[in-house]
């Protein structure tokens, strides 16, 4: 079970750090991700870490953003900076090749 958590409505140029509790499964082993989806488009993959950390994130987010893992809190999270309000969106979280039902995800919003 994914638990995301920690959105809300920040201005401009604001921060957000969103968190994702998974439960029910051995966290650890699992490489995780970060998606979003925008009002009326498809959910797409922002930011990924590997079992032993190795992270990625994409070019729209680079720089801004950085994804972690806590394993002894089963936890992974998402710090967001310098947010603009492209990144309005539902922000969920799964495994990197969604394995898991999605659950409701997070409402992140960026007011201008």
């Amino acid at each position: 079970q994914l638990q995301a958590s920690g959105g809300g409505l920040v201005q401009a140029g604001g921060s957000l750090r969103v968190s994702c509790a998974v439960s029910g499964t051995t966290f650890g082993r699992y490489a995780m991700a970060w998606f979003r989806q925008a009002p009326g488009r498809q959910r797409k993959l922002v930011a990924r870490i590997s079992s032993t950390g190795v992270t990625y994130v994409t070019d729209s987010v680079k720089g801004r953003f950085t994804i972690s893992r806590d394993d002894a809190r089963n936890t992974v999270y998402l710090q967001m900076n310098s947010l603009n309000p492209e990144d309005t969106a539902v922000y969920y979280c799964n495994t990197v090749i969604p394995s898991f039902s999605w659950g409701k995800g997070t409402q992140v919003t960026v007011s201008s």
